[in-house]
């Protein structure tokens, strides 16, 4: 019972993260994907996988679900913000233009911070 509680509290935060980091881009995640746009798709499944790396790690050390979920959001939230700072940081360009465009260099850069930052933040919550 306690892992089916479990997978339901992951699943929950996650479907909460990809909702409220798909918010934050100009473009329907979905609607790009589905007509075949690869760097949409590097980028939802980068926020993914950023996502799940946060609740594991996160759930690693939580001695309560309570824990759990709190730090979590607190990592999806901090997540977020390295997303919007990168995005200020890089003027030249706009991400989510860049990214609705098709543009895959964007995306395998994006992936990459994603990723690492998301490493950084769940070590940091564990």
């Amino acid at each position: 019972m306690n892992v089916v509680i479990g997978v339901l509290i992951l699943l929950a935060i996650l479907c909460v993260g990809a909702y409220v980091f798909s918010l934050l881009t100009r473009f329907n995640d979905s609607q790009e994907i589905n007509k075949g746009n690869e760097a949409a798709g590097i980028y939802m499944g980068s926020k993914l996988l950023g996502l799940c790396i946060i609740v594991a790690m996160v759930s690693y050390s939580s001695n309560s679900w309570l824990s759990m979920a709190v730090w979590s959001a607190v990592g999806i939230i901090v997540l977020c913000l390295v997303y919007l700072i990168f995005d200020w940081l890089t003027p030249k360009f706009k991400v989510c233009d860049q990214i609705a465009e098709g543009n895959l260099a964007v995306a395998q850069l994006l992936r990459s911070i994603i990723i690492g930052v998301s490493i950084v933040i769940g070590t940091f919550l564990m």
